[in-house]
């Protein structure tokens, strides 16, 4: 009988232990303690270093109108080829688009009849001079810019133009109409570079039947925006 109450004291004492470790487990009083926090900081953040290099704006004049002067070559149909110079006036309504007035002289030689005929002529000297005056509208249509050595870059623009004038030749004054494209780089603040095509056209009949005749120009040349 003796052991009996021997052996059922071991086993209350057994689970009266063990309810106390659960005890402590489920109100966290069996938890270790955390581990101080290290006084170790986080590792260095990298700085890059970027070199910074300062950029001037261009300082483009705001003035819309553009005044210069210009030569190249001029071939008049049937007449040769010579040397072409005159002015440019341009105003530009809107960064798009501009009116440019333009007027140019050059002079032409003898036509391929008149050095066969053996001494026929067809005009005089005096008339042989060619003027003509136009006004263009023109449209910039690629603007962009251009870069020389790694330091500067130009502002510049290829632009379309047409338009109407009248030309004095062979002794008359002809209704003309003119268009070609052009390339403007700005060199300056107020200084730009013009390199031009046109094509003038009007009606002739000197050789004894009425044509149209292509007058083509290249010039270059330089204006300053006021």
């Amino acid at each position: 009988m003796e052991s009996r109450f021997r052996v059922l004291f071991l086993i209350v004492a057994m689970v009266s232990l063990s309810g106390c470790a659960a005890t402590k487990n489920l109100f966290g009083f069996g938890n270790e303690e955390a581990p101080p926090p290290s006084a170790e900081g986080p590792g260095q953040v990298i700085d890059p270093e970027v070199e910074r290099r300062e950029i001037k704006e261009p300082a483009i004049d705001r003035e819309d109108f553009e005044i210069g002067a210009f030569a190249g070559i001029m071939s008049v149909e049937d007449f040769g080829a010579d040397v072409v110079y005159g002015v440019r006036l341009a105003y530009h309504i809107t960064e798009g688009f501009f009116v440019e007035g333009t007027v140019g002289r050059t002079d032409t030689g003898l036509t391929s009849f008149e050095e066969l005929s053996g001494g026929a002529r067809l005009i005089t000297d005096s008339e042989r001079q060619y003027t003509y005056y136009n006004l263009n509208l023109g449209y910039n249509v690629l603007p962009g810019e251009v870069f020389i050595g790694e330091g500067r870059a130009y502002n510049s623009h290829l632009y379309l133009t047409g338009g109407l004038g009248s030309t004095e030749f062979a002794g008359d004054d002809r209704f003309t109409v003119n268009f070609g494209f052009g390339y403007r780089l700005l060199l300056s603040d107020s200084v730009a570079m013009h390199i031009d095509f046109r094509d003038h056209l009007f009606d002739i009949d000197l050789l004894g039947e009425e044509k149209t005749a292509h007058n083509l120009e290249a010039h270059f040349g330089f204006t300053v925006f006021f």
